[in-house]
């Protein structure tokens, strides 16, 4: 962690780093990398996710290619102050599932010296922007954004793409249940879904 000195004294510096994209683009992936680069640096490390995501395990964060890191699943995220008193790095997953305060929280944990590193979706299934992520995105110091491949035309793709027909905001999945897309596909299947269910999409 830098250190800034002002005269005699010195505190550590923090600050908010932020890795976002579509499903199966790799965020869980960079930010378990950021962290053991962290932790073979010999900073001390917390990482945490939502309660909510209990796909793979309940005491790790898992990448969709299975590789894994210890994690504290919380409810929200004011208890992410609570358990990060001493903590160099704190590494939030799936950032998306968080409630308001997040921006709020990682702000105040970087305002005290900690260096922030959240991952999650910045878009829902219909393309919006997703929970805390886009006011997250915009205190960051640091947004890096990662791409997936289309599974229609194989671009880069930056939309998740439901394939069932549920309209809840929050369905955790993998492959059965999502695809990533890039725009022109991901159109495509919003039009075609439209049409199935009676509506008439943009290119009709």
């Amino acid at each position: 962690m830098f250190l800034e000195h002002t005269g005699s004294q010195s505190r550590r510096k923090g600050w908010v780093e932020v890795i976002c994209g579509s499903m199966f683009s790799g965020k869980t992936e960079e930010l378990i990398r950021r962290l053991r680069r962290a932790e073979f640096a010999k900073q001390r490390v917390e990482i945490f996710k939502p309660e909510v995501d209990t796909r793979y395990a309940s005491s790790e964060v898992v990448s969709h290619d299975a590789t894994s890191i210890r994690s504290t699943a919380v409810p929200g995220s004011s208890n992410l102050v609570l358990l990060a008193g001493e903590i160099d790095v704190v590494g939030i997953d799936e950032a998306q599932f968080f409630d308001d305060g997040l921006p709020s929280v990682c702000e105040q944990l970087a305002n005290s010296g900690v260096r922030v590193i959240a991952a999650g979706l910045d878009m829902d299934f219909q393309g919006r922007p997703f929970g805390p992520m886009p006011k997250l995105m915009a205190i960051a110091e640091y947004v890096t954004k990662v791409h997936a491949i289309c599974m229609h035309c194989g671009e880069l793709a930056t939309f998740s793409h439901r394939k069932s027909g549920n309209e809840d905001l929050i369905q955790l999945g993998e492959t059965d249940s999502y695809e990533p897309l890039c725009r022109t596909c991901f159109q495509f299947a919003k039009d075609a879904s439209l049409r199935s269910r009676g509506g008439q999409g943009t290119n009709t």
